[in-house]
């Protein structure tokens, strides 16, 4: 292969970047980036970056030294707008195109939107991020759809700079589907410890310059709306490719496509028939990816880890592993109400997921462990 074009320069874009060098490639890379920001950290937008206590270069994934060693020809606010397997062509919204005898599609996603909340905010980019901050002067009153990890992290920020928050979710408690009740509560608990307004199983209708309409008739008051209620998949570009989408991309467990001389990494990637939205994710895919790029054939399968983190209020949650709805929680130390504890799930007298709050060192004895599913 003599260029590679990656389109995405996210995490996962950049990590399969380095992934290729790091593999011993040493022809052209094209890096294909719809945001004119040079390749970025996304978790502390929600944190550090929209209290204003971390910098706009602080978020930087690559130093100078990275851009001299990987040599990338960089390709920024542009975006793909269509892949020619048969030319070998990635087609470029600025009318220019890439060629490539590999690609890596690390498109990631565009942040949900709701009907009726055209107005609201979302958080997915630095330029959401930007808008978002600037909005968040003293006194404004700020509503959050979604209880998710990004809907609490703004709201733990928001608290932070001494703002009033509501926070609308239509589950019966946050997080549930992936925590199960009990641990869904220690959340819910986190936010009225905080002072945040949770209102659980709540339906919203839209906005309007008063705030947010529920379902019910009632208006919560606010200022500033933040919608953050999960993210769709960047494939329409794809269209007319051979490719296989639907919520993602199709891949193998290598993360091949239909097409070997095509892989997909990171949020966008749907991988024997799962798709995961996490900061880790994104980053250890990459590796088993090039390497099925390189060989042109699926040699190594992807085994996740599961790993996620988020930081909200005074605590860090960390959770491991793949849990199921029927598996058995036990909490391992301290118990449930206190500020730090430990919990892990059991399948068939075997550890299958692990749960902290506040409790690393702990938590990363627990996960090593860990059964991994299989991936085959």
């Amino acid at each position: 292969m003599k260029r590679i074009a990656v389109v995405g320069a996210s995490l996962a874009g950049v990590r399969a970047a380095q992934e290729l060098r790091a593999q011993g490639y040493d022809g052209g890379i094209v890096l294909i980036g719809s945001e004119a920001h040079l390749p970025y950290d996304r978790p502390p937008l929600s944190k550090g970056f929209l209290a204003g206590t971390a910098s706009q270069a602080s978020l930087e994934l690559l130093d100078a030294g990275d851009l001299a060693s990987l040599a990338l020809d960089f390709r920024l606010g542009v975006q793909a707008t269509a892949l020619e397997p048969a030319a070998r062509r990635v087609l470029l919204s600025d009318g220019g195109s890439v060629h490539a005898d590999g690609v890596v599609i690390a498109t990631g996603g565009q942040a949900r939107t709701l009907p009726g909340f055209a107005a609201a905010h979302t958080l997915r980019t630095l330029d959401d991020a930007l808008a978002l901050r600037a909005a968040l002067v003293p006194g404004v009153r700020v509503a959050i759809v979604g209880a998710g990890f990004i809907g609490a992290e703004v709201a733990s920020t928001c608290r932070s700079l001494g703002l009033d928050v509501v926070v609308l979710e239509a589950l019966a408690a946050p997080l549930a589907p992936v925590l199960g009740p009990e641990l869904a509560a220690v959340c819910a608990r986190l936010h009225a410890d905080h002072g945040t307004d949770l209102r659980c199983g709540v339906r919203v209708e839209g906005m309007s310059e008063a705030g947010v309409h529920l379902a019910d008739g009632s208006l919560v008051p606010a200022d500033v709306v933040v919608v953050g209620v999960g993210m769709t998949p960047a494939t329409d570009w794809l269209a007319g490719s051979g490719l296989t989408v639907g919520n993602g991309v199709h891949t193998d467990a290598g993360l091949v496509t239909e097409l070997p001389q095509v892989v997909a990494v990171g949020d966008v990637a749907r991988y024997a028939g799962r798709r995961h939205e996490h900061w880790t994710n994104a980053s250890e895919q990459a590796p088993v990816a090039v390497a099925n790029l390189l060989a042109g054939q699926t040699s190594r399968t992807y085994s996740p880890s599961g790993y996620v983190w988020s930081d909200q209020y005074a605590g860090t949650l960390q959770l491991a592993g793949h849990p199921r709805p029927d598996d058995t929680l036990s909490v391992v130390d301290g118990d449930l109400s206190s500020s730090s504890f430990a919990a892990v799930w059991q399948r068939d007298g075997a550890t299958v997921g692990v749960f902290a709050l506040n409790n690393a060192k702990l938590f990363n004895r627990l996960r090593r462990p860990l059964r991994q599913p299989a991936v085959a």
